[in-house]
């Protein structure tokens, strides 16, 4: 089990993220056109996995805003933004904001994407939803950086992660 904080107030997920230098473990999420996309889909392409608990949240949307103007800056990168919202609400979120860069990856249907990865919070007001964190994988879905961003209502470190894709 893994602790952060909700505005000061501990709350906790299933545990850690997958480990640096570990094999990220496959996932099936849905698109906003509702098919699925799996890790196998990516392969050959450096990912950059953008979690968080909703759009609705202002850090949320934040940073998908950050990763979709970066991220046609990075070389052989897909950046995959990643929570429980509705495939739906992504695709009104994305045409609402101008999102064309990155892509919405929705774990709605079985959350197995949460548990996979350690990252579903367990309690607390959010419980159910997943934590905010940035996972980097190379071509093979190797995990190259992990962050669990540690005050959920705060930014992860863009720049730490950006530099471990090169």
């Amino acid at each position: 089990m893994a602790t952060v904080t909700l505005k000061g107030n501990p709350i906790h997920t299933l545990g850690n993220l997958p480990e640096i230098g570990s094999m990220a473990p496959n996932f099936r999420l849905a698109t906003v056109s509702l098919s699925n996309k799996t890790l196998e889909d990516y392969k050959g392409q450096k990912l950059v996995l953008n979690v968080f608990h909703s759009l609705d949240t202002g850090t949320c949307a934040a940073s998908v805003r950050e990763f979709n103007k970066v991220v046609t800056d990075l070389e052989n990168t897909t950046v995959l933004c990643i929570s429980k919202d509705l495939p739906f609400a992504m695709s009104r979120f994305c045409t609402a904001e101008g999102i064309e860069n990155v892509e919405m990856l929705s774990d709605f249907r079985d959350g197995q994407f949460g548990k996979d990865y350690n990252l579903l919070f367990t309690d607390g007001p959010v419980e159910g939803l997943l934590s905010r964190c940035i996972i980097i994988l190379d071509e093979k879905g190797k995990v190259l950086y992990s962050e669990q961003v540690q005050e959920v209502v705060e930014e992860p470190n863009y720049k730490a992660a950006l530099e471990a894709l090169t």
